[in-house]
């Protein structure tokens, strides 16, 4: 595994790195500068599929924080790329928003309710149940169920929303049909991540605050993994887990050189 010294290329984690909701985690927007005036590649790394990568760079920017929209890469962008691989210019049915629909589209996939290849569920705010019933009967007819990211909750201010792992799990539910999950911890979305920028794994970098997806999946990846403690994990979560990051620090202020 390369030290970090050896690192040619970054991927990173949004929320909980980069940004604590509507604000920017001191150093973020140095590391981000610095990364661009030495033309390192990235590409900031979220399992939201709800919002566009235009989207996403307007509201990091209105934290303070510059992430061109060639630098984000959603759940959305993941599950397009990987489904028109296995069936350019292929149909779907889809449970979702802007992020999911706009990333098909731009695939060149169809959007359909009359025998698609495959059923889609991302993250909306407003779920459906005659949207569900239709995805179970498609699934039930012989749809491929894929999930953009397994996340049973989102946050809100009045407390956790279901989410897109919730309402998959329901939809497995009454059709006995497992979905393959393309986002975080799956590593797959790392691995398009690193062809969508050139990268190796050996010469790049995971930065993530959580230990049960964006470590695992970087272990998983072959990258270099640091931990942040600014979102979800801490040190003694880490201690629950078989496996450990190359790297522990208390956020991204302590990767920025000494020197600077």
């Amino acid at each position: 595994m390369a030290e970090r010294s050896e690192i040619e290329c970054w991927l990173t984690d949004m929320d909980g790195v980069l940004v604590h909701e509507n604000d920017a985690i001191p150093g973020a927007a140095e590391l981000l500068a610095r990364w661009e005036d030495a033309g390192i590649p990235y590409l900031v790394l979220t399992n939201n599929s709800i919002f566009t990568a235009r989207d996403l760079s307007a509201r990091l920017r209105a934290s303070g924080l510059h992430v061109p929209e060639h630098r984000i890469w959603t759940s959305a962008l993941a599950t397009a790329d990987f489904l028109s691989q296995q069936v350019p210019g292929g149909s779907a049915f889809v449970i979702g928003e802007a992020g999911i629909l706009t990333a098909l589209h731009d695939a060149g996939f169809i959007m359909t309710e009359s025998d698609p290849d495959f059923v889609v569920v991302g993250e909306t705010r407003n779920y459906s149940f005659e949207a569900i019933t239709k995805a179970i009967r498609l699934i039930d007819a012989g749809a491929r169920f894929i999930v953009t990211n397994p996340d049973a909750t989102g946050p809100s201010a009045e407390g956790p929303l279901p989410a897109t792992g919730a309402i998959a799990a329901l939809i497995t539910k009454a059709t006995g049909r497992e979905p393959y999950v393309v986002g975080k911890p799956n590593p797959m979305m790392f691995r398009s991540a690193l062809n969508k920028i050139g990268a190796h794994s050996k010469r790049t970098g995971m930065i993530g605050d959580r230990m049960d997806t964006d470590i695992v999946a970087g272990i998983e990846a072959g990258l270099h993994t640091v931990l942040v403690l600014t979102g979800i994990s801490d040190r003694a979560e880490i201690e629950k887990y078989p496996f450990r990051p190359d790297e522990v620090v208390g956020s991204v202020a302590d990767l920025l050189p000494e020197d600077r």
